[in-house]
Parts: structure tokens; sequence; C-alpha cells
């Protein structure tokens, strides 16, 4: 049995770096009237104990926070530096305002030295009012604690990139991976819900495939997985889902999951 039941994770995007549709394309996804087709930057939102964790503020963060009606943001974890999961982070500062609070942001090395050149007015000495408020902590490559639940970082491989995936409780959330050490895979074994990112099914450099994905999954033998950050490439949500084994399913914007 988990620690303390409950943990809900939702997907406030599911979509790759350019979204779904992409800009001006014309193919039969990006033309879909099915909303499951519509898909904003990959971005999660892990709630318990009343807390709410966005991991990742993509692009689409403002957005995302308005269609979940999300009142209260009480930390931000970093997956790694790419813009499309970084872009958002300056709209944190309506729940600065709301909450008379900083954000806390949890993030390595090499994001939070991202966040400092792209976001410099947020960390300048003598700061213009009303910029974003961020209290920073540097994580690594080891557990910590967060409102009373511990956090476990997962180091997976976005072609050269080291990326963090997470593990909280009996969900894994790994997004931007094509390659994980063994080692790294025995953190994520006993998972009763994995979340990979399957960009599309053609290979593809710095992402899983379909196929990698489902090959991961029938390794690690989670109960339920889901596929994230998904591609206009990988076919019409409706299709593709039918295609896949029983305990597998592709995510698609605001959908909630619990464990």
């Amino acid at each position: 049995m988990p620690e303390n039941p409950d943990i809900e994770l939702t997907f406030l995007g599911t979509g790759t770096s350019q979204g779904v549709p992409v800009i001006a394309c014309k193919c039969h996804v990006c033309k879909s009237n099915d909303v499951q087709d519509n898909r904003l930057r990959t971005s999660a939102m892990i709630s318990y104990n009343d807390k709410n964790i966005v991991i990742d503020t993509g692009p689409d963060f403002r957005q995302q926070m308005l269609r979940e009606k999300v009142e209260h943001l009480d930390a931000v974890l970093f997956t790694h530096e790419h813009k499309d999961h970084i872009a958002g982070l300056d709209d944190v500062r309506a729940f600065n305002y709301i909450q008379k609070q900083p954000t806390d942001i949890y993030a390595s090395a090499s994001v939070i030295q991202a966040l400092e050149r792209e976001f410099y007015y947020a960390f300048e000495e003598v700061k213009y009012p009303g910029v974003p408020q961020l209290q920073v902590h540097e994580i690594f490559n080891q557990p910590f604690k967060l409102f009373g639940r511990q956090i476990i970082p997962i180091k997976v491989w976005h072609y050269k990139l080291p990326v963090f995936g997470y593990r909280i409780g009996d969900i894994t959330y790994i997004t931007d991976a094509n390659r994980i050490d063994e080692e790294e895979k025995e953190k994520i074994k006993g998972t009763k819900v994995l979340i990979v990112n399957a960009l599309r099914k053609e290979k593809h450099i710095s992402h899983f495939t379909l196929q990698q994905a489902i090959e991961l999954i029938e390794e690690i033998k989670p109960e339920k997985a889901y596929l994230t950050h998904i591609s206009h490439l990988m076919g019409k949500h409706q299709t593709v889902a039918q295609e896949l084994p029983d305990n597998i399913f592709l995510a698609y914007d605001g959908l909630k999951i619990s464990v």
C-alpha cells in the first residue's frame, strides 16, 4: 500500500515542443475536430496533502492554470532546461501576488543556470516591482522531502542532455528521454503508474518512439502506463489508442489520474 493514498496527477499538457496543432500545418491530426488531438506543451501537476506541485512551466503555463482553475501553487519541479519546459515561469507572479510569498523552485544546477539567464530580472539584486518571486532549491540525483512525501529524481537521457524524471509514491513521471541507465530503472520498478514520453512512431534522436516506450513499460511492468509528449506525427488520438496494449493509454490534456 502507498504510504498515503490519494496522489492526483493532472496532465496540464501532453504535446511536444510545438504543441498540436502545429502552426500552419494542414495534416489530418492538426486539422482534427477531436479535442483530444489538441495538445499544449508537456507539463503535469501533482496534488497531495492540499498542495499543488507543477512539473515544468512551459509556454502554455498560464493557459493551463486558468483551464484547471488552479488557485494556489506550492512548488515547481523542473525536469530540464529546454524552452518548452521553462518558458512560462514568469506567470508564477500571479500566485506570488495571491499567496503573498515566493514560489519554491526545485531544479538541477544546469536548469537554475538557464532560469537565471532567461529570467535574469527575477534574480537581480535590485528587482523591478512585480517580477516573479522565486525561492530556488538546487536538487541532485538523490531523494528529497516535499510536503511530507519523498520525491525520487530519476536521471534519464534526452540524447546527451541529462533530464530528471520523478517518482512520487506510486507514480513515476518521465518526459524527454530516449535512454535510461539500468541503475536508474531500478528506481522505477514497483511503481503502479508509469508516465513516459512517446513522440511518434518513427525513430527520433532524443525521444522514445511509441514502440520503445511500450518496450520500456513492458520491462518495468506497472499496473498502468500513460504516454505523453506526443507529436502530430503520432497520428490521431482515437486511432493510436486502439492500437495500444490494454494497460497503456495515450494521455490527453486535462486527464486526471489518482493512486
